[in-house]
């Protein structure tokens, strides 16, 4: 039996990744269960806290994405509770949800990151989309990386290459979100470096190269097996990978965040990693980027979650 007593899975919840935040839960509890842990998986509903109330888990781990799940309110609730959880306090990671506030705190200790635009629905239908789209052509360039500024799996995220794409693709950014980043595309490798602390500072796992089968790791070759392809560790020269795991670390360490994040990096022609966004509650599905990277470390998934769990409960005693 394991001496964590009773740990909480959290899944689910209402965003627009609350299937992937299932699988993701499941995934957790399967590795939790077969390594000896009591886990109980609760969705966040109305009966989350009236049940937490009558019978308090010992620790929560959190695998909620996008929404509450990422921008520190459920976390704020467990805070509430004196649940101890895996994963960055609230205000570490209302700063990381927020894409556009997380590129400008990277940026201020050093870290490279695509020139950007923010961009509000209002202001883009107020002041006329044309002209406001052509100064931001004139401004960044081409080609583009359109995305909200909230949210993850990339959803509502679209490459523009051409002039005409640009409004589509704020079009369907907005069914996502109220406020658009729009920002220089890098073309290059994209791999994703996880970090981890299990309470001896953050290392960073090794970096995974993602080679999405249509060019675009969108939604469905996020989720879609076979439609993406992997290597764990990417093929980056030696100094590469290890300048991928110093941002990562750095990061993660200048956002305020803990236990466990994931970042998202372009490697572009010349070697140079550039900061794209950071993961609070990485995935942990079958396709999903950490546990491959935990398996390409030679660590255990079940392993590294007890770990996570360990130093939640001791932090808050």
């Amino acid at each position: 039996m394991s001496d964590l007593g009773h740990v909480l899975v959290l899944a689910g919840g209402l965003s627009y990744e609350r299937e992937v935040s299932l699988r993701s839960g499941r995934r957790v509890s399967e590795v939790l269960r077969a390594s000896g842990v009591d886990v109980e998986t609760r969705d966040t509903d109305a009966s989350l806290v009236p049940s937490v109330l009558a019978d308090p888990p010992d620790v929560v781990f959190v695998t909620l994405h996008g929404g509450s799940g990422e921008d520190g309110a459920i976390r704020s609730v467990l805070e509430l509770l004196d649940l101890p959880y895996v994963g960055a306090a609230p205000e570490a990671c209302r700063i990381a949800f927020d894409k556009p506030t997380a590129k400008t705190m990277v940026r201020s200790v050093g870290v490279r990151t695509p020139d950007a635009v923010v961009l509000p629905k209002e202001t883009f239908h107020d002041l006329g989309a044309s002209a406001v789209l052509g100064r931001i052509i004139d401004r960044l360039g081409l080609p583009l990386f359109v995305k909200p500024s909230h949210g993850g799996s990339a959803l509502g995220g679209s490459i523009v290459r051409k002039a005409d794409e640009l409004p589509a693709a704020m079009v369907g950014c907005f069914a996502y979100g109220d406020t658009a980043l729009v920002e220089q595309y890098v073309e290059g490798v994209e791999v994703a470096v996880s970090v981890i602390d299990l309470g001896d500072g953050p290392t960073a796992l090794p970096p995974v190269e993602i080679v999405a089968d249509e060019g675009v790791y969108d939604y469905s070759a996020r989720y879609t097996a076979g439609r993406t392809e992997f290597f764990a560790p990417a093929r980056l020269r030696p100094e590469v990978a290890e300048a991928c795991a110093q941002l990562a670390v750095t990061a993660h360490t200048a956002l305020g965040l803990r236990d466990l994040s994931r970042t998202d990096i372009i490697v572009d022609a010349k070697g140079q990693p550039h900061f794209l966004e950071v993961n609070v509650a990485p995935g942990m599905t079958e396709t999903s980027l950490m546990p491959m990277a935990v398996e390409a470390a030679g660590e255990d998934l079940g392993a590294i979650c007890r770990g996570l769990l360990h130093a939640a409960v001791k932090r808050a005693r």
